[in-house]
């Protein structure tokens, strides 16, 4: 441990002899790193918080297709559904979008019935009666308006539509209300110009968690025009989109992925001929080349160690202190408004060892090669850089 101890000191006095050479190596290779570990730490992230909300949301939607594409669905199915063993509440659900033409904005319009008591992150009230809506704060923003004030719309029919804000909802929930606007669902009827008897899709929510595929099976077959999406299909497309997205940066800054690859490789075509007489001499001395196999490694660990956590920690700091102002506009979505929230510290250890075995073992390599090559020459040769 003593002898291994004193090769460290060693290897650090000499990357201290070649202090700018080195520090520009870890500078590049920290802010690759950091590339790296933001999409990686992001996706987590974000992807960890649409779990977390998409969990409590309904076992089982179902829509209407009509020539493979969603179409309005009869509030009538809800009755044949509630009918099949296991399956509790069925509500019908009104919702779409509205494109604000002044703002250049599009809202999410969500109808809500009973099940008013259950959006409780606002400031304000929920609506009380078909006059009243409920906003984001997104929308708040893009429309100047707040509590109490009159929201005016486009209706379906192209009539002028106001209704009194009843309340804002609050920044915890941002991530999925900032573009959402809430009325009674047959005030969104009357907005949308919906028939009656019609609405946008069911929910069921399912007793036993574990029938839900057996229960949409018997929904299918029971009304052979309709789609049944089970919460985990939800779940799964979230994650597909993100990892897609994710894959999409990662392939965008591929170019750092290439720096990164020259500067290994031309660590590994060879070593500088001070280097080959540091070596020769320490051949010449009495280290044997094993000694000078660990130098080289315990050089090589140095660098790649400090780059990796320096980089690690400006990934920490670009996503999680500053929300990550490079990357959120691609990894959250299409939405106009973009919902400011921050960012809630989920890190992958999984993602991060794999990080580091992609990115510190081959620079170990490419630094152990060479000084293996040059050990093994003879000391003579080597202190004269032949």
């Amino acid at each position: 441990m003593i002898r291994l101890l004193k090769i460290l000191e060693f290897a650090l006095s000499s990357l201290a002899r070649r202090k700018f050479k080195n520090f520009s190596i870890i500078v590049v290779y920290s802010f690759t790193i950091a590339v790296l570990a933001s999409v990686l730490l992001l996706t987590h992230s974000l992807k960890k918080m649409a779990m977390d909300v998409l969990v409590d949301g309904p076992d089982i939607v179902v829509q209407r297709l009509l020539g493979g594409r969603h179409e309005l669905i009869p509030t009538d199915y809800s009755g044949i559904i509630e009918k099949i063993p296991g399956v509790g509440r069925v509500q019908p659900r009104v919702w779409g979008y509205y494109y604000d033409s002044l703002n250049h904005t599009n809202y999410t319009m969500l109808g809500i019935g009973e099940e008013r008591q259950r959006f409780v992150m606002v400031d304000g009230k929920a609506p009380a009666d078909d006059d009243q809506c409920m906003i984001g704060q997104g929308v708040a923003g893009a429309q100047h308006a707040e509590t109490g004030m009159d929201l005016l719309l486009i209706d379906g029919k192209g009539i002028g539509y106001s209704c009194e804000i009843s309340g804002v909802f609050k920044a915890a929930s941002d991530l999925w209300t900032n573009d959402l606007v809430l009325f009674t669902s047959d005030a969104l009827r009357r907005f949308f110009a919906m028939p009656d008897g019609l609405a946008t899709d069911i929910t069921v929510e399912v007793f036993n968690a574990r029938e839900v595929p057996q229960v949409a099976q018997k929904i299918k077959r029971l009304l052979p025009d309709t789609r049944p999406i089970t919460i985990d299909e939800i779940l799964h497309t979230y994650e597909s989109i993100f990892n897609w997205r994710s894959g999409l940066m990662l392939t965008i800054f591929t170019s750092s992925l290439i720096a990164f690859s020259i500067l290994a490789w031309d660590k590994a075509t060879g070593i500088s001929g001070e280097e080959k007489q540091e070596i020769g001499i320490l051949k010449a001395i009495g280290w044997d080349t094993g000694d000078v196999l660990t130098l080289k490694l315990c050089e090589g660990m140095v660098i790649s160690v400090t780059a990796f956590l320096v980089g690690v920690s400006m990934a920490y700091v670009h996503v999680f202190l500053l929300d990550a102002p490079l990357f959120v506009p691609v990894l959250k979505g299409w939405s106009v408004l973009f919902p400011r929230f921050h960012l809630v510290p989920y890190i992958d250890a999984y993602q991060i060892i794999v990080l580091g075995f992609l990115t510190i073992l081959p620079y170990m390599a490419s630094t152990v090669l060479p000084s293996w090559k040059a050990a093994i020459t003879d000391p003579e040769n080597a202190m004269r850089g032949v």
